[in-house]
């Protein structure tokens, strides 16, 4: 079986229970960490995927194959939000009046990281209580430093059929290359910020320094950016402006619902595929996903030198001249690099 991305065979399972019986005073966290070194399950960057294996663990006792020592604490704790003071005063200017807008990365425990867990808890209606695995955050702020905007760029979907089907790859592949990918999983245009255009423009500028920025944080690069947009709420026309391309909408499910039971609303999904030199140790659906990102430019910026005398229609023409013209090239491609055809 396959359990947080690991292969564990009947002698792993079995190993690990006598562990457990001849290390009665070992707590879980020595027992995830001991498993690592031993396995050598690192990240990309050297470090012990201690986290990973504990998941691994509890989901193996949830399945009833172990039995772990008791829990020092509760998991799941949600992280304590500090209220932190800051301007609410308006703005409501130019882009070229607020100039020129600083992005951020934000990297450790600190003010700047206390700051944004405020406003993000405080006001983006899903909160921001933590976030597990490999991330980046950012914040925005004009030339007075003042806070404009908040992205948290998190772990890609495990599997979403309009994403998949984009992409073209099985399961097996799938699972060797997600960590190709992020997710945009919060967009925070703080709610007394009104300046026009100012949501592509952030958006655009952090995804241009995203790819370096994941490779000197994790040591692997990204090939892929998605986001989901509640329907229900948003339009996604700051997505649309970035270039970034709607693939397809979720089916009202969340990754929660194992018996196909829960209801939640619909989402279109947004890609953006990076592009940039193709390396040759990546895999072939990978290199393919790239050389999707590079035909994608090709193709809007013919699109923008039509367009120039219909600034009002933009939005829509670009998407069904992509539709068009993309699928005819990705096809192509796909069926002379794999000698099949690609959906």
């Amino acid at each position: 079986m396959t359990i947080q991305g690991r292969d564990l065979s009947t002698d792993d399972i079995e190993f690990i229970r006598h562990l457990i019986k001849d290390r009665p005073d070992w707590n879980r966290t020595r027992l995830s960490k001991h498993l690592c070194q031993l396995w050598d399950w690192r990240t990309d960057t050297g470090l012990l995927k201690d986290m990973a294996c504990r998941s691994m663990l509890r989901k193996l006792e949830q399945r009833e194959f172990l039995i772990l020592p008791p829990a020092q604490k509760s998991g799941n704790r949600a992280r304590r939000i500090k209220d932190i003071e800051h301007d609410t005063d308006p703005i409501q200017s130019s882009l070229r009046q607020i100039g020129p807008v600083e992005i951020t990365m934000i990297t450790g425990r600190g003010d700047t990281d206390d700051l944004f867990h405020c406003l993000m808890d405080r006001y983006h209606y899903l909160g921001c209580h933590g976030h597990v695995g490999e991330h980046i955050k950012y914040m925005a702020v004009d030339s007075r430093q003042r806070p404009l905007a908040c992205l948290l760029f998190g772990s890609a979907a495990w599997k979403t059929a309009a994403r998949d089907r984009f992409i073209g790859w099985d399961i097996p592949t799938r699972q060797a290359n997600l960590k190709m990918m992020t997710n945009n999983t919060r967009f925070l245009i703080l709610p007394w910020v009104q300046v026009k255009n100012l949501a592509s423009y952030i958006l655009a500028a952090c995804v241009r320094r995203l790819r370096h920025d994941w490779h000197q944080r994790y040591g692997h690069d990204l090939c892929l950016v998605e986001t989901f947009v509640d329907r229900s709420r948003f339009i996604g026309t700051c997505y649309r402006a970035a270039n970034w391309l709607c693939i397809g909408q979720t089916k009202g499910r969340s990754r929660q619902d194992r018996h196909k039971k829960l209801k939640v609303p619909v989402k279109d999904l947004y890609v953006y595929p990076r592009k940039g030199p193709i390396d040759p140790t990546l895999t072939s659906v990978t290199r393919f996903v790239m050389v999707r990102s590079q035909c994608v430019e090709k193709i809007l910026d013919r699109t923008r030198s039509r367009l120039t005398w219909k600034k009002n229609l933009r939005q829509r023409i670009v998407v069904e001249i992509f539709r068009q013209e993309s699928l005819v090239i990705f096809r192509r491609f796909g069926k002379r690099q794999f000698g099949k055809q690609v959906a």
